[in-house]
């Protein structure tokens, strides 16, 4: 049987499943459950994550760590994913892990929707020798699963799901524990001026260079993020407004057009943020003051550190995108 025909069936029969050995694996040690490999797998391991479920296969080939770390560094990004979203995205989620040959160094990954009969398809390369500090400083796998949680988009709308994976990754690390308000904020601070416009730019859909994809994604979803709060007296946030995207349907297995995903988005704010910024952001470069910005959210870069100033204006914003969500995630689940 191929790959993908065995796939395919294994999702019929993970789909029918009712009972799985995990339960929900976020207020305590993650359960993972070995299963019979598929073809051409060398191992597969399962996880019940609330009422959906996590294949993860590894393919032939060496692993100095072995893959207990890997799992636990899967689970963690897992756990990263519900503490945003408030549950896993899709109703299966696969993950292939692929051995490389290399001395290590950050995982590699590419996700797809609807692929070997799974809505949501994670390829996730790992050096042979990768160590479990570098595991451990992996961003690669979170990134990955966030793309889960957004409909596919065409080429011109690359930027809002690189952007959206950029931007909610390190957000939604924070939330478990893994990362800290201050690391998340360092890292912005210094990186997203790699998303200004340079000359020639003609907005996000008709400019694709790197910066702009990645980091000119990250940029337009941050200043949404504070654009809601504020409107919003910080009630709402993106956070809210990509919650019920999902809860709509839009998740990468989906082909939507980005206008329904915003819509969908503002209604769930009562704002118009998205939907209007789009309209400016789409075929025009936006320049935005982001020296003014930071230093309206408290945010000062010091080299390798940040200091936050708690009189700044939009303190408590910055409190809200990237607090300490640990308590309300635990009461919630």
């Amino acid at each position: 049987m191929s790959l993908r025909r065995a796939r395919l069936a294994r999702t019929v029969l993970l789909l029918a499943e009712v009972v799985l050995t995990a339960s929900c694996a976020f207020a305590g040690e993650l359960h993972w459950k070995k299963v019979a490999p598929l073809t051409d797998v060398a191992a597969s391991y399962r996880l019940k994550v609330g009422h959906a479920v996590l294949q993860v296969d590894f393919a032939p080939g060496d692993l100095d760590l072995g893959t207990t770390p890997v799992l636990d560094h899967i689970g963690k990004a897992v756990s990263a994913i519900v503490a945003y979203y408030g549950r896993l995205p899709v109703q299966l989620g696969c993950i292939l892990v692929v051995p490389v040959p290399g001395r290590g160094g950050e995982p590699h990954g590419t996700t797809w929707g609807d692929m070997h009969g799974c809505p949501a398809f994670t390829r996730l390369g790992i050096g042979q020798h990768t160590t479990q500090a570098e595991l451990d400083n992996d961003w690669v796998t979170t990134h990955e699963m966030v793309h889960w949680a957004f409909p596919s988009q065409r080429r011109d709308h690359h930027w809002i799901e690189e952007g959206l994976a950029t931007y909610v990754e390190p957000l939604a690390r924070v939330k478990t524990g893994e990362l800290t308000a201050e690391k998340v904020w360092h890292d912005m601070a210094r990186d997203m001026h790699q998303g200004e416009p340079q000359t020639g730019d003609e907005g996000l859909d008709r400019t694709h260079t790197w910066g702009r994809t990645y980091w000119g994604g990250a940029m337009f979803c941050m200043m949404a993020d504070i654009a809601i709060r504020r409107e919003t007296h910080n009630r709402k946030g993106l956070e809210d407004a990509l919650k019920a995207i999902v809860g709509a349907g839009g998740t990468i297995d989906q082909q939507w057009p980005l206008e329904k995903a915003f819509e969908i988005g503002d209604k769930a704010t009562g704002t118009h943020v998205l939907m209007t910024m789009y309209a400016k952001w789409k075929d025009a470069p936006v320049n935005v003051d982001l020296e003014r910005v930071w230093a309206q959210l408290g945010v000062q870069l010091k080299g390798d550190t940040v200091n936050f100033v708690p009189s700044a204006p939009m303190t408590k914003i910055r409190e809200a995108i990237a607090g300490d969500s640990t308590k309300r995630m635990q009461a919630a689940l």
